[in-house]
């Protein structure tokens, strides 16, 4: 449906438009529909079948069956020299990143928020809408790795319209 395409662009508007710390951005958004939808759920399923990780193919049939999905994720971002000591350094300056298995990390703790609020902020809009969704981490993993998005962490929202949600009750 086309209608579907206008909610992703208007929930990726909602989250780009997110407040952020300090007022700097390093949110990325991107928005898959049609054939990328069926490689990344085919995709999905393969990566937990090569490690043996749960749930992956059961999200990944979720995701090729939806009609979008809105990728949530931050871009090299900055600290934000509070030095609060959330991300488990007392100074900034001391926040080393290094790449994970699935997500570069850590990350200072302030960007995940804005990370979280952007995604929040997606959601609502997708809820104002009538429209069903659902934060999902393995989507991220897996779009990140076929380089879908230039992220150091990313969540995948996938979005469909039917009479019952595809993301609750599997």
């Amino acid at each position: 449906m086309e209608i579907m395409n206008t909610v992703a662009e208007l929930m990726a508007v909602s989250a780009r438009t997110a407040p952020k710390a300090a007022g700097q951005d390093f949110v990325e958004v991107k928005i898959l529909t049609g054939a990328d939808l069926e490689m990344l759920g085919k995709e999905m399923e393969k990566f937990g079948e090569e490690t043996g990780k749960k749930n992956f193919d059961r999200d990944g049939r979720n995701v090729a069956a939806s009609d979008a999905v809105l990728l949530v994720g931050l871009k090299n971002p900055k600290v934000t020299g509070l030095n609060c000591g959330a991300c488990g350094q007392p100074k900034c300056s001391l926040l080393q990143s290094v790449e994970g298995p699935e997500f570069k990390g850590p990350l200072c703790a302030m960007r995940q928020l804005d990370l979280g609020i952007a995604i929040g902020s997606a959601v609502k809009t997708a809820s104002i809408l009538n429209v069903d969704s659902r934060v999902m981490y393995r989507a991220g993993v897996v779009a990140r790795k076929l380089g879908l998005i230039e992220a150091d962490i990313v969540m995948g929202i996938p979005i469909s319209a039917t009479g019952k949600s595809l993301y609750f009750d599997r």
